[in-house]
C-alpha cells in the first residue's frame, strides 16, 4: 500500500502543478480567467502594493528554501526520498495558487501598444517564451524535474538512476533557458500596468540572483568540473556567441543538468 501511495502522491502533485502552470500563463497573459495580474479585487494602491510585494516574497522564500540541499535532507528525515522533489512542486504551485488567489492589481498603465501588429506580435512572442518554458522540461528530463520518476521508482522499490550531466537542444546555446523562456513569457506583453511591471521586475530580478547565486553553486557541486567547464563554454541567459578554444570546443560531449532543472 505504501508503494501506491507514493505513486499516487507523485501524480497528485504533478496534476496541481498542471493546473497552476496552466493558470500562471492565463494570470500572467490577461486572458479571461477569473484573477489575472491586471484583474482582481481592488485595494488602495499602498495595500495593493504591500500585499503584492509580500506573495511575491514568500514565493521566493519558498524557493529558494526548499531547493537547498539542508532542507531536502531535513525533508528526508521526515518524508521518504521519492516523496521529496514532489513535495517541493506541490509546495511551489499551492504558493503559486495563493498568489493568483490574493494579488492585487495595480491598475496603472506603464505602455500600451495601439498597433495591431504590435499587439499580437507581443502576445506571440510571449507565447514563445512560455512553449520555451515547457518544451525546455522535456529536453532535459520533464518527468524527473516534477517528481514523477522518482515517484514511480519509489513505488517499484527500486533505486532512481544517478543524475547525469547532458547537453541536448536548447542547452548547447544557454545554461537556463527555462528562465529565458519566463523571463521573454513575464515582458512580452502589449498593455504594462503597474501591477505587472512590480510582477516582472521581481520575478526578474528573483530568476537573475537565484540563477547566478544558488542554482549554479548547487550545479557546480553537484557536478564539477563538468559545469565549470559548461559554465565557460556557455552563456548562462543571453546566447550571445562565444570564442571556443583548445580542449573548450569538444564536439559531440555532453554537459547539462540532465534531470537537476532549475528549482
Amino acid at each position: 500500500m505504501r508503494s501506491i501511495g507514493t505513486l499516487a502522491y507523485g501524480i497528485a502533485c504533478y496534476l496541481v502543478f498542471l493546473l497552476a502552470f496552466l493558470y500562471a500563463i492565463g494570470f500572467v497573459a490577461d486572458v479571461p480567467v477569473p484573477r489575472t495580474v491586471d484583474r482582481g479585487p481592488a485595494a488602495p494602491a499602498a495595500t495593493a502594493l504591500a500585499i503584492d510585494v509580500l506573495l511575491l516574497g514568500l514565493f521566493a522564500l519558498q524557493h529558494s528554501v526548499m531547493a537547498r540541499p539542508g532542507f531536502k535532507r531535513w525533508l528526508a528525515r521526515w518524508l521518504q526520498e521519492p516523496m521529496e522533489r514532489s513535495t517541493y512542486v506541490l509546495a511551489s504551485s499551492l504558493v503559486l495558487c495563493l498568489l493568483f488567489w490574493q494579488w492585487r492589481p495595480l491598475p496603472a498603465v506603464i505602455w500600451e501598444v495601439q498597433a495591431p501588429w504590435a499587439y499580437w506580435l507581443l502576445y506571440a512572442l510571449s507565447a514563445l517564451g512560455w512553449l520555451i518554458v515547457l518544451t525546455g522540461t522535456f529536453a532535459i528530463d520533464h518527468f524527473d524535474l516534477f517528481g514523477l520518476r522518482q515517484a514511480w521508482y519509489g513505488a517499484h522499490g527500486r533505486e532512481r538512476p544517478p543524475t547525469r550531466f547532458v547537453e541536448r537542444y536548447y542547452y548547447r546555446l544557454i545554461r537556463h533557458p527555462l528562465m529565458l523562456g519566463f523571463i521573454i513569457a513575464f515582458w512580452a506583453i502589449p498593455r504594462m500596468s503597474a501591477g505587472h511591471l512590480l510582477f516582472a521586475l521581481a520575478t526578474t530580478g528573483y530568476i537573475l540572483l537565484a540563477v547566478k547565486f544558488l542554482e549554479e553553486r548547487d550545479l557546480v557541486a553537484m557536478h564539477g568540473d563538468a559545469y565549470r567547464d559548461y559554465q565557460r563554454r556557455v552563456p548562462m541567459l543571453c546566447p550571445w556567441p562565444r570564442r571556443r578554444a583548445g580542449l573548450d570546443a569538444r564536439p559531440g560531449s555532453t554537459s547539462v543538468p540532465g534531470a537537476t532543472g532549475v528549482r
